[in-house]
């Protein structure tokens, strides 16, 4: 697993992940991109889990973004039901490909700029059974993932605070798993109003 933290408020959303990235098969690991963006929308898509599984999804979502009639909260409302009916397709050839079931889990965080509600929007998505339908929650506010070593702590936007968080998290996170699978850099997507920036906020351990 990895890192995905979200800040939300009207006139700001911040997105930040970690990059290390593991070949399931193989273990052999590699610096990955778990967020990206749909600049015509001033959008960010961004995950912590599989990511094929994500670059699916994101390939989906820009085809959506295309439509004349595009809109952020259609798209959100669509993608929970999209990841249930694509995620039969995945499993079965993961299942092909030698990797366990437990293994395939995938959480996504969709924001970005609402036109119609003037203001900042963005909903997390979790998947991990096939049984079970696509856990969808809008967002109001922060979102830690995962929030254990983060509770107490104050939201904040600053760099040095969302840098001090990730790092917090990848220590708890590989040492509960026992293993590095959380760490390279902290990369933080940065949305305001007709502007995005993605910024490299610094190693993790």
């Amino acid at each position: 697993m990895s890192i995905l933290n979200v800040l939300l408020r009207p006139d700001q959303l911040l997105v930040a992940v970690d990059t290390l990235a593991e070949d399931a098969l193989t273990g052999r690991c590699s610096a990955g991109a778990k967020l990206l963006l749909i600049p015509q929308h001033n959008l960010v898509l961004a995950t912590r889990g599989s990511t094929q599984f994500f670059l699916r999804i994101y390939e989906l979502c820009v085809q959506a973004s295309f439509r004349a009639d595009f809109a952020i909260e259609q798209l959100m409302r669509e993608l929970g039901p999209v990841i249930d009916q694509i995620w039969p397709a995945y499993e079965h050839a993961a299942v092909e490909a030698g990797l366990s079931k437990s293994m395939l889990h995938s959480e996504l965080v969709l924001g970005g700029w609402s036109p119609e509600s003037k203001r900042f929007i963005a909903t997390a998505y979790a998947k991990s059974d096939i049984e079970r339908p696509t856990v969808v929650l809008s967002l109001a506010g922060g979102m830690a993932s995962p929030g254990e070593p983060l509770q107490g702590r104050s939201d904040s936007f600053d760099p040095e605070d969302v840098l001090v968080a990730g790092r917090l998290q990848a220590a708890w996170l590989n040492g509960k798993v026992g293993r590095k699978v959380a760490g390279g850099r902290l990369l933080a997507a940065v949305l305001r109003r007709g502007q995005t920036v993605v910024q490299d906020l610094g190693g993790l351990p």
